[in-house]
C-alpha cells in the first residue's frame, strides 16, 4: 500500500501558556534592565506582563529563574542576528575581499539593530546591569553570545588583514570596532542633544553606518600600509 504524503501541516499556534511566559520574559526583560533585579518585584513583573504572579513560580521556579530565561532570550535574539551578518563557521571567507566585505555587512548590521532596533535599548540596559554586578545570568549571556561573536568576528579579520585571529591586537580592535557602536545605544541621549535628532531611526542610523563604515575602511587601510611597508623593508 502506497504511503500518501502528509498534507502540509499548518504552524502550530502559540498556547496562552506560551504566550505567558513569553511576556513574563519580556516585562523582566525591561524591568530588571530599568530598575535592577533587586529593585524589581515579582508582582511589578507579573503587572508588566498582565499575568498572575504565580506563573512566574509555575513556568520559572521563581524570579531567579526568570532572570536565567530573560538572558536566554538575549542569547536566542543576538544569536540569530549575529547568523545572519556573520554565517556558519563553515562558510568563512576564503579570501580578503570576501572577509572584508563580510566585515562591512556585519557593521552595517550591528548599528541597524543596536543603534535603531527598540528591543535592541531594553537588551542593552539588562546586559549592562549584568556587567556592573555578574551574576549567572552574565555567564550565560558570555558563553553564549559575547565570546563566539567576538571570537567569530576576529577570525573573519585574520581572514582579511593577516593578523592571528588570537592575538591582543585583534582582539582589541574588534572590540573598538563593537565598542563605537554601543556607545550610540548607551550614550543615546546625549547623541541626540548634541546632533538636534528628536530619534534614532533608519535615517540616523544610516548616518552612523556610514561614518562607522569610514572607521573601518580606514583601519584597513592602516593596516595595508603597514603591510607594504614591511613588504619593502
Amino acid at each position: 500500500m502506497n504511503k500518501q504524503p502528509d498534507a502540509k501541516r499548518p504552524p502550530r499556534e502559540t498556547s496562552a501558556a506560551d504566550q505567558t511566559r513569553a511576556a513574563l520574559v519580556r516585562a523582566a526583560l525591561k524591568l530588571f534592565g530599568r530598575q535592577g533585579f533587586d529593585g524589581t518585584s515579582t508582582r511589578e513583573i507579573a503587572a508588566e506582563a498582565k499575568a498572575n504572579i504565580g506563573s512566574i513560580a509555575y513556568h520559572f521556579g521563581g524570579k531567579e529563574g526568570l532572570r536565567a530565561a530573560a538572558a536566554d532570550f538575549i542569547v536566542e535574539t543576538i544569536q540569530g542576528i549575529a547568523g545572519q551578518a556573520l554565517g556558519a563557521q563553515a562558510a568563512a571567507p576564503t579570501n580578503p575581499e570576501a572577509a572584508r566585505a563580510q566585515l562591512f555587512a556585519a557593521l552595517e548590521r550591528m548599528v541597524g539593530f543596536i543603534v535603531a532596533s527598540p528591543q535592541a535599548g531594553e537588551i542593552v540596559q539588562f546586559v549592562l546591569r549584568e556587567l556592573s554586578h555578574p551574576t549567572a545570568a552574565l555567564d550565560r549571556i558570555y558563553a553564549g553570545v559575547f565570546e563566539p561573536t567576538h571570537r567569530r568576528l576576529c577570525g573573519i579579520w585574520e581572514q582579511a588583514t593577516g593578523e592571528p585571529a588570537e592575538s591582543e591586537a585583534t582582539k582589541l580592535t574588534v572590540f573598538t570596532m563593537i565598542g563605537q557602536v554601543i556607545y550610540f545605544r548607551i550614550g543615546g541621549e546625549a547623541v541626540l542633544r548634541r546632533m538636534g535628532w528628536r530619534e534614532i531611526g533608519n535615517k540616523e542610523a544610516a548616518k552612523v553606518v556610514a561614518v562607522a563604515t569610514d572607521n573601518l575602511r580606514a583601519m584597513l587601510a592602516a593596516r595595508d600600509a603597514a603591510a607594504g611597508k614591511k613588504g619593502k623593508s
